[in-house]
C-alpha cells in the first residue's frame, strides 16, 4: 500500500476492478441415496402416482440419463423405495412364547411407514425383492413364524399372505384419505351419512343391511387391521399342534 496518504484517499475512490467470477459449486453426484431421497420426497409431497423416473431427475436437476447410471427401470426405483422403508423396521429377537404379538408388531411398524407416504405400498406389490433390507424384514418375520413352531411352506403362506393384506390396507388409506380431499365427490360419504343410506335401504330387498348397519361399518381403520391381522395369525399353528 502507498505511504502518500493523497494516493491512498484516492484509492478509496476508485473504481473497484472487476471482480473475478467464482466459479459456479460443483453439483453433487448422483448417487443412489440421492435418487432414493428424490422419489420418497416426490411420493411425500405428491403421491405415489406421481412417482417417475423423469419427475425424480426433476427433483434431482437432472436428466432421466442421469439416474440410469445408477437403477435399471421404475421397478428397481421401487425396490430401493421399499427397502428404504424397512431399513427402519425394529425386530425383535424371536420369542417362542410372544411370537403373535411380535408379528403384529413388526406388521404395524409396516403399515405405519407406508401411511407416511401416500400410496407407497403400491411398489411392494407383484414385487420380488432383491434390496438387503426388504430381505431382512422378510427373514426376521419368517424366524419369528418358525420359532412359533409354524410349519416352513405354512409360515412362508402366511408370511406372503399377511404382507399383502397390509400393502393393500395402506394403499387402501391413502385412497381414502386422497379421496376425502375432494369434498365436491358426491359419493365420498361420513359415517352417519352411511348409516343413513344403509338403514334407509329397502327392508326386503335389503334386511340384513339395514338390521346390522351399525356393527357393519363400526370401528376405526386401526381396530379393522388390528381385527384382520389378528385372524390370519391366530389362525396359525404350531406343527406339532
Amino acid at each position: 500500500m502507498s505511504a502518500d496518504p493523497r494516493q491512498r484517499r484516492a484509492a478509496r475512490h476508485a473504481r473497484p476492478a472487476a471482480e473475478v467470477a467464482a466459479p459456479a459449486p460443483r453439483k453433487k453426484p448422483i448417487t443412489v441415496e440421492r435418487i432414493t431421497d428424490a422419489a420418497l420426497e416426490v411420493v411425500a409431497t405428491e403421491g405415489y402416482d406421481a412417482l417417475t423416473i423423469r419427475r425424480v431427475a426433476a427433483v434431482l436437476g437432472t436428466g432421466p440419463s442421469s439416474l440410469y447410471a445408477h437403477i435399471v427401470n421404475k421397478d428397481d426405483l421401487d425396490d430401493l423405495l421399499i427397502g428404504r422403508l424397512y431399513s427402519e423396521v425394529v425386530l425383535p429377537a424371536p420369542d417362542p412364547a410372544a411370537w403373535r404379538e411380535q408379528l403384529v408388531g413388526v406388521y404395524t411398524q409396516i403399515r405405519d411407514l407406508y401411511l407416511e407416504y401416500p400410496g407407497v405400498s403400491r411398489a411392494a406389490l407383484a414385487m420380488v425383492p432383491t434390496h438387503l433390507e426388504t430381505l431382512r424384514v422378510g427373514e426376521g418375520i419368517l424366524a419369528i413364524l418358525l420359532a412359533g413352531g409354524v410349519e416352513p411352506r405354512t409360515a412362508g403362506w402366511a408370511r406372503d399372505a399377511l404382507s399383502l393384506y397390509v400393502s393393500a390396507y395402506a394403499l387402501e388409506q391413502s385412497l381414502v384419505r386422497q379421496r376425502r380431499r375432494h369434498q365436491d365427490q358426491e359419493w365420498v360419504l361420513s359415517h352417519e351419512e352411511l348409516l343413513d343410506r344403509f338403514t334407509a335401504l329397502p327392508a326386503e330387498e335389503f334386511p340384513q343391511t339395514r338390521r346390522h348397519a351399525a356393527e357393519l361399518i363400526s370401528g376405526t381403520g386401526p381396530d379393522r387391521f388390528e381385527f384382520a391381522l389378528g385372524q390370519l395369525i391366530n389362525n396359525l399353528r404350531p406343527a406339532s399342534g
